[in-house]
């Protein structure tokens, strides 16, 4: 597979024959897909391509597909087992271009909490491939043991990955921790938002909106880190409100509440199963969650776009999703003093659609 005329066509074609054998659980046709294209000379630029524009892209399509409700958490579940063994295959089959430099060490994790590990393991695959030695931690790295991995490694730069906003506070954590060694920072994922406005925020020394991007930025150089002691605050100083310390440590009480007063608005509530009671709960703790991470960063927008991506997540599995608006109203009366929080609460209930009269809460499927 090389460059040129007709590449793009090639991949497109490549793309398609792989979804339809990670949908549809072919891992044994996935696996011989990715196999032949690369022994057939994908390298360079081509075995990128391979790596990102192909494999990378199909896991994204999982993602989009799970999202619209057109395929379930078990197949979103299993596609992704399939997409990781099949970059473990291709990693297996190592570029063979001559004269690969040897950059150095690196060390790619993602921050404790996150479980998404793909788009890391994308980078550390791609960074290899570039002539980099990468250790790869996966997913959930809990900072000490990231940190004396480091004091035993030191390597040129730690890359982290977060997806999800509300790993935001342990991101931060890791970052201030890896530079009081004296060692840059580069990060990414969606966690950062779109524009790594977050990454700035928390004072990482890089951002990058991808896994390319990353590679050229690691390639230009990362400036040593001048070590030095940092506490969150100091990046934070609206941190000092306390706002996302008592909702961030009221979460459980927080959560029980608005059940029982959502149950006190709808007595047809009473009758949920366990399981609709469970997930009423998780999203309510989502919820929670979200909230807290909008005052640790300061940003209402990190709060609204959740609740709207939530309102389209139940949209799209049939769950009225103005029902929303009830768990936020019901915060907002608990957090009524805390005027950040009550704020950024009004603000997201703004966004959403008006409750239809003689509608249940709507939060669980």
């Amino acid at each position: 597979m090389r460059a040129g005329a007709g590449f793009d066509a090639t991949l497109r074609g490549l793309s398609d024959r792989l979804w339809t054998a990670v949908i549809g659980r072919d891992e044994p046709a996935a696996l011989r897909l990715v196999a032949a294209a690369a022994d057939a000379g994908a390298e360079g630029e081509a075995r990128e391509a391979l790596l990102l524009d192909v494999v990378a892209g199909v896991q994204h399509r999982v993602g989009v597909e799970w999202a619209a409700n057109r395929i379930s958490v078990a197949e979103e579940h299993a596609a992704s087992a399939i997409t990781d063994r099949v970059i473990a295959a291709l990693a297996a089959r190592p570029a063979t271009t001559p004269g690969r430099p040897d950059r150095g060490r690196v060390t790619v994790a993602c921050v404790d909490g996150e479980w998404h590990a793909l788009p890391a393991r994308f980078l550390a695959e791609l960074l290899t491939l570039r002539g980099w030695r990468v250790d790869f931690l996966g997913a959930r790295t809990p900072t000490p043991q990231l940190i004396a991995h480091l004091h035993r490694t030191n390597p040129a730069a730690v890359l982290l990955s977060a997806s999800i906003p509300t790993h935001l506070p342990t991101a931060h954590q890791a970052v201030t921790a890896v530079q009081s060694l004296g060692i840059p920072v580069m990060v990414g994922g969606a966690a950062f938002a779109a524009d790594g406005r977050y990454a700035r925020l928390i004072q990482a020394d890089a951002w990058a909106p991808d896994a390319r991007a990353a590679a050229d930025l690691l390639a230009r150089g990362l400036a040593r880190h001048r070590a030095q002691e940092r506490q969150q605050i100091d990046d934070l100083p609206h941190l000092a409100d306390q706002e996302y310390t008592f909702v961030r440590q009221s979460r459980t009480g927080l959560v029980r509440q608005s059940l029982a007063a959502m149950e006190d608005r709808w007595p047809a509530m009473r009758s949920y199963t366990p399981a609709q009671r469970e997930r009423t709960a998780e999203d309510l703790a989502h919820i929670v969650d979200f909230l807290a991470t909008a005052l640790y960063v300061d940003d209402a927008a990190l709060f609204t776009t959740f609740t709207a991506w939530t309102a389209d997540i139940l949209t799209a599995r049939r769950v009225p999703a103005a029902g929303l608006r009830v768990g936020l109203d019901i915060l907002a009366g608990q957090l009524r003093d805390y005027p950040r929080a009550l704020g950024f609460l009004e603000a997201a209930t703004g966004t959403l659609p008006a409750m239809p009269t003689g509608s249940g809460p709507g939060i669980t499927a």
